[in-house]
């Protein structure tokens, strides 16, 4: 590092870091950091035990002293979490504040605990920092989950970029992993200070003043210089943890004068945290890569091991392998046994002590690859990061700041037999109608999903919301718990203390927004809650729906309502439902209300004909299920004066004609014979056709099979018609066909092949592909204009 810098500049920072940061004669000695480095824990731990501080001052939001006896607790385990929440008018914030066991910050609480002795975070609030930034700031700009402490600013200064280039290292991870974490650990505290301050006070004289201003450092710094001369009144031996970025600014001489804008409801809560959340690769804004690799590095020099990361390699070899081979990838012991001696190699050649992360990857990297690299053969490597970054979660001990949403969601994932305690993703599958246990499951599921916890994500199984698939008896469900399905939890605590709660009041509070006259909105969340087993909200959200209907005058409306309520009717023993003659009267009511409305459709806006066709076929389905013959007759006397309007669009033509020739009402020929007069009528009738079809296929589609007459003038249409209107015609009527399942096609296609007088093999070869298509176009184009180039055309 020395041959970068001028020797006289080198040993003004040497003297700094000797006298005014680590000296150990000093009332306050100040000790530099990167948040989650194993090898400044590991210093720290030597500086604490010969120094003997009588309190330790920690770069930590001073808002949060209050969950230090929480976080030093014996039954918290690592990774954990501190969570801000601040809301403005105009947004939320949120951030967040991790430790891990072999984060600096974690281990001084844990050294303060052991020498009973008293530790506090000395920094500004995250509310309270944000208030400091201008609006324009990037972090008031963007709603993005944020780490409180941000080493961007260190690892991009341009003294950074230069050193890697020179130390010939990829990134700064592995500049850092080189020169302080595989040699740091093998100097004495007091030079590993002294390289850690040099490297941080570099880097921090790339920016000027304006832009330590603009990030809120020079304020953070002058409020922790506040802290640190309070703590000077009381105590006679004062240890510093903060990040090296800021150690220079904290013995600095700077007049600043600064005002602390408070933040007002400013949320603050112990969380669990995951090692892919703190991964660094994984978007996390600060600290090391790797997470779970340092971990074991940690423990290895807790250990006193003479090689921690050696070490540390050697756990992932063994475990590599075998994830390979349930992968059924053909790795073998042989491999494992040249990547390592390929680290070792590695690192002689890089001038490294023993390999490490980088080593360990460039070495698996070279060893099992077979072959060049691409996604086919990059299993291993990515195994490789997967298991250096692990899958754990952590443990927040039990305290009475523990949010009760929270702790009934993880309550109720006990209940259910729900795995947790890793952040894979796990599969869930549920019988509905055998199993009662299950069903209550699946209101567990439907209540985290209504929350927005992305806590869990249905694969399979009805789908009520949209009624597709409602006669499927499984649900499949994929879930995983992490810190982010926490902090949703924690933001829906507002709502109420267990998870049925919250989403019945965030439900609550969404239907008093809702017109009181749609009634199918209120009918939809109706069975949201009732799948979400809120059986007590689905009592007044039932009242809310027969007064709605009363005021509902909306055809559509109405009809999805009523579609809703025979749903729930249909699955009265899978929903628990109790009052179904209530259920039942309202069915009644509602029916007859949509029905009297069916003359009323005759000239609708063109966006609601498809819906009206759809709603059209369900009220003929129901109305066949009727008992009363004037239910019945009513529903065909409304159909009979809409087909009597002049202005019925053709796809509601074709709906009605067919329900009715259903009904006996109108002969079955009755269908042939309006489709023959668009067929065969003027040119705009023919652009009609294919909607009549489509109305027709929708309620009747086997009327084609039955009606020798339809098939017959349908071809006569096709063959009379110019190629522009056929193009018109076509797309239309390919979607009027798309109502055929395959079986009922192959027998069109025998139909079609006798008219024909063809084969069905014929009728159903491959089409000419588009490509061939443009192809023979464009030869035969060229070929045209070298004949005329001839004279020959």
């Amino acid at each position: 590092m020395g041959s970068l810098l001028q020797r006289e500049e080198m040993d003004q920072i040497n003297k700094l870091a000797a006298e005014e940061v680590y000296n150990l004669n000093k009332q306050v000695v100040y000790f530099p950091i990167r948040h989650h480095s194993p090898a400044c824990s590991f210093h720290l731990k030597k500086t604490i035990e010969a120094y003997q501080p009588t309190t330790i001052l920690i770069e930590g939001p001073d808002n949060s002293n209050h969950l230090i006896p929480i976080l030093a607790n014996d039954q918290t385990q690592p990774p954990v979490s501190i969570y801000y929440a601040y809301t403005t008018e105009e947004r939320k914030y949120v951030c967040y504040f991790p430790f891990l066991s072999y984060s600096p910050e974690y281990v001084a609480l844990l050294e303060a605990k052991r020498l009973q002795i008293p530790a506090s975070f000395i920094d500004l609030g995250y509310g309270s920092r944000l208030e400091s930034l201008e609006d324009g700031h990037d972090l008031k700009k963007h709603n993005e989950k944020q780490s409180y402490h941000d080493e961007r600013m260190l690892s991009g200064s341009s003294f950074i970029q230069q050193l890697c280039a020179t130390l010939k290292c990829r990134n700064f991870d592995e500049l850092w992993e080189k020169v302080f974490e595989i040699e740091g650990i093998r100097k004495t505290s007091a030079d590993f200070v002294k390289e850690v301050f040099a490297y941080c006070y570099l880097s921090r004289k790339c920016y000027d003043d304006a832009a330590l201003e603009a990030e809120g450092d020079l304020i953070r710094e002058a409020h922790m210089r506040k802290k640190i001369e309070e703590a000077k009144q009381t105590h006679d031996r004062i240890l510093v943890v903060t990040g090296g970025f800021h150690t220079y600014g904290l013995i600095e001489n700077r007049p600043v004068t600064y005002t602390v804008k408070k933040a007002k409801e400013e949320k603050v809560y112990p969380m669990v945290y995951t090692y892919q959340e703190a991964d660094q690769l994984n978007g996390y804004a600060s600290g090391m890569p790797f997470v779970h690799y340092y971990e074991n590095v940690w423990r290895a020099l807790e250990k006193k091991e003479n090689a921690p990361f050696t070490k540390s390699a050697l756990t992932y070899l063994p475990h590599l392998l075998k994830k390979l081979r349930d992968k059924d990838e053909s790795n073998s012991t042989a491999d494992a046994i040249e990547a390592y001696s390929l680290m070792s190699g590695l690192a002689v050649m890089r001038e490294k002590s023993e390999g490490g992360a980088y080593e360990l990857l460039d070495s698996v990297l070279s060893a099992f690859t077979k072959g060049e690299r691409s996604i086919a053969t990059n299993q291993p490597i990515e195994a490789l990061r997967e298991l250096m970054t692990g899958d754990g979660i952590g443990q927040v001990a039990k305290n009475n700041l523990d949010v009760p949403i929270v702790r009934d969601c993880k309550e109720k994932c006990k209940t259910h037999k729900l795995q947790i305690s890793t952040t894979g993703r796990n599969q869930k599958i549920l019988e509905l109608y055998a199993k009662k246990t299950h069903r209550q499951a699946s209101h567990f599921f439907h209540c985290m999903q209504f929350l927005g916890t992305e806590f869990c994500q249905k694969e399979a199984g009805p789908d009520w919301m949209n009624y597709k698939h409602v006669n499927l008896v499984r649900e499949t469900w994929r879930y995983g718990y992490s810190s982010y399905v926490e902090a949703r939890l924690i933001e829906a605590s507002i709502y109420g203390g267990t998870v049925q709660e919250a989403a019945a009041q965030k439900l609550e509070d969404m239907v008093k927004e809702l017109p009181q006259h749609q009634s199918h909105e209120l009918a939809k969340w109706l069975l949201q809650a009732i799948v979400m087993g809120l059986e007590e909200l689905g009592e007044r959200l039932f009242e809310l729906v027969e007064q709605s209907v009363k005021q509902d005058g909306h055809f559509l409306s109405l009809c999805q309502t009523l579609k809703v309520l025979t749903m729930l009717h249909e699955q009265k023993r899978l929903f628990g439902l109790k009052d179904t003659a209530r259920l039942e009267r309202l069915l009644d009511e509602i029916y007859y209300e949509a029905v009297t409305k069916i003359a009323w459709q005759s000239n609708p806006h063109p966006d609601e004909w498809s819906a009206i066709a759809e709603q059209l076929k369900f009220l003929y389905t129901v109305s066949e299920q009727k008992q009363a013959a004037d239910a019945r007759e009513i529903f065909s006397d409304q159909l009979q004066a809409l087909l009597n309007s002049d202005q019925l669009p053709a796809n509601l033509v074709g709906v009605v004609t067919a329900i009715l020739c259903n009904l006996a009402v109108l002969d079955r020929s009755e269908v042939s014979r309006r489709a023959r007069a668009y067929m065969l009528g003027s040119p705009d009738q023919i652009l009609h056709t294919a909607p009549y079809l489509q109305g027709v296929f929708l309620v009747a589609r086997d009327y084609l099979f039955y009606e020798e007459a339809l098939l017959s003038d349908l071809n006569q249409m096709i063959s009379s018609i110019s190629y522009d209107d056929f193009i018109q015609v076509v797309p239309e009527l390919r979607l009027a066909f798309t109502y055929f399942s395959p079986m009922e096609i192959t027998m069109l296609s025998e139909k079609v092949a006798a008219l024909f007088n063809a084969s069905v093999g014929d009728v159903m070869g491959s089409f000419v592909d588009e490509k061939v298509m443009r192809e023979a176009r464009r030869l035969d184009l060229g070929i045209k204009e070298e004949y005329a180039k001839w004279n020959l055309i």
